[in-house]
């Protein structure tokens, strides 16, 4: 599966997300592959996902003085009426693929908020059109379809971004020129936790209910295999626990803890990867993990870099590197990167970074770190923060600014978080991966790289 096969993967994906009534055809063969054709004076924009999460990016993005909301779509109509009174001249639709044949060179840009598992075939349908991209994390459900958005965000030269909105906040940018200031040395390790619990133990529920009336079933499946109704299992929230649908705790709150000691040490993608959790049950991720990454080291790494992730009740499980002075008790979540010279704890969120050197808190020195004093003091407030990832998504639309998580680093970030994925349906199996062929040496591990498209 080298750089060729995911070419055409690519080209298979898009071709499985079929337009109605298109005979067939892809969205690209539909509505043509016409890019966008900058400068623009103003970003016109179609939402995939109208729900919670896609509520807030809809409100974020539209926050911007040149935007013009066009469409918005949600197989929930009580989503998209919601969505409707904010945005009353936008049109409105159930299926994102009839959304996009209808809308054509109407649109500029294209927010993907779904669940994970439409992630990908939503996103590369309006890619393939020439639209660029906001996917929410993590970018994709499976490896092939992280590595296919990268290969076709580059070739049609998009302007795309994840939607990992703390990248753009100050403590998580200070805690990268720290790192990179050699503050703490090499860093050998990190730790990154979360109490969080988006796994389920439990039985596999038997049965069907009767779907809402408001509620598109099988659009909600959309390429994913099909599956009875049951009320409150999967729709609205709980899929993130279901391994058809979302991607446990590692897919949640991993991919914004990671994030900044990934970006810091400009990691790429793990050597192996090692899960402890409990057996699989092909349903429902595990409660609880721990997962170990081994990375080829980088200029700010030791060669032999390690990373441990933690979720779950209890996590992350007490040792040394993580004490703190004074008996201080850790932040519910974060990150504690262990160097030669110290160690840097990043709280998950809002709160500055804290330097440590033998047991001891030392005072951030910012005069001494290249463009820390430039930021300017840190906003202590999410509604005025939030906006500015996606406000920089539409200024690097509009050509006056460059997208800091596009897809070429996003898609990075989303495959190391999914070989934690697969790891965990092999627990206390070390996985080796091999970057360049895109497999493991562990055969049966490589069937869970991708899955078969239903066609709806």
């Amino acid at each position: 599966m080298k750089r060729r096969t995911f070419i055409k993967t690519s080209a298979a994906l898009s071709s499985l997300v079929l337009l109605p009534g298109c005979g067939g055809e892809t969205a690209s063969e539909a509505a043509g592959t016409a890019a966008v054709t900058p400068p623009l004076t103003r970003l016109r924009t179609a939402h995939i996902g109208v729900g919670v999460q896609g509520l807030e990016d809809l409100k974020a993005v539209a926050s911007h003085d040149k935007v013009d909301v066009i469409a918005l779509c949600d197989v929930d109509a009580n989503n998209l009426e919601r969505a409707h009174k904010l945005f009353p001249d936008a049109k409105v639709y159930k299926d994102y693929r009839v959304m996009l044949k209808e809308i054509g060179e109407g649109v500029d840009a294209v927010v993907v908020a779904t669940p994970d598992h439409a992630h990908a075939p939503a996103s590369m349908m309006a890619m393939e059109m020439g639209k660029n991209v906001y996917c929410q994390k993590p970018l994709t459900h499976h490896v092939t379809e992280a590595r296919a958005m990268r290969e076709i965000a580059e070739d049609k030269d998009l302007v795309t971004q994840m939607g990992i909105q703390v990248h753009s906040f100050y403590d998580y940018k200070l805690a990268t020129m720290l790192i990179r200031s050699g503050i703490i040395g090499k860093v050998s390790s990190v730790s990154a936790w979360s109490p969080k619990n988006w796994g389920y133990d439990g039985p596999v529920p038997q049965g069907e209910d009767p779907v809402p009336d408001y509620l598109d079933w099988n659009l909600w499946l959309g390429t994913s295999a099909e599956r009875p109704y049951k009320e409150g299992i999967y729709h609205p929230g709980n899929w993130r626990k279901l391994v058809d649908y979302g991607c446990g705790t590692l897919g949640d709150m991993g991919v914004h803890i990671f994030d900044t000691p990934y970006n810091a040490l400009e990691l790429d993608v793990p050597k192996t990867i090692t899960t402890e959790c409990r057996p699989p049950n092909g349903f429902g991720f595990p409660e609880k993990n721990v997962v170990t990454y081994e990375f080829p080291g980088t200029a700010y790494t030791t060669e032999n870099f390690q990373w441990i992730w933690s979720d779950g009740e209890g996590a992350p499980v007490m040792h040394e590197d993580l004490k703190l002075p004074n008996g201080d008790a850790l932040p519910d979540q974060g990150a504690m990167f262990v160097g030669e010279k110290g160690r840097l704890l990043l709280p998950h969120f809002q709160q500055l970074p804290r330097h440590i050197v033998n047991g001891e808190y030392v005072a951030l020195d910012l005069a001494s770190v290249p463009g820390a004093v430039e930021m300017g003091e840190p906003v202590r407030d999410y509604a005025a923060e939030s906006p500015k990832h996606y406000h920089q998504f539409v200024d690097a639309c509009l050509g006056t600014d460059e997208a800091s998580a596009p897809f070429s680093y996003a898609s990075r970030l989303t495959e190391t978080i999914l070989l934690g994925v697969i790891a965990g349906r092999f627990p206390g199996k070390k996985l080796h991966w091999d970057s360049e062929k895109a497999q493991f040496a562990e055969a049966e591990a490589n069937a869970l790289l991708d899955a078969p498209y239903r066609k709806f």
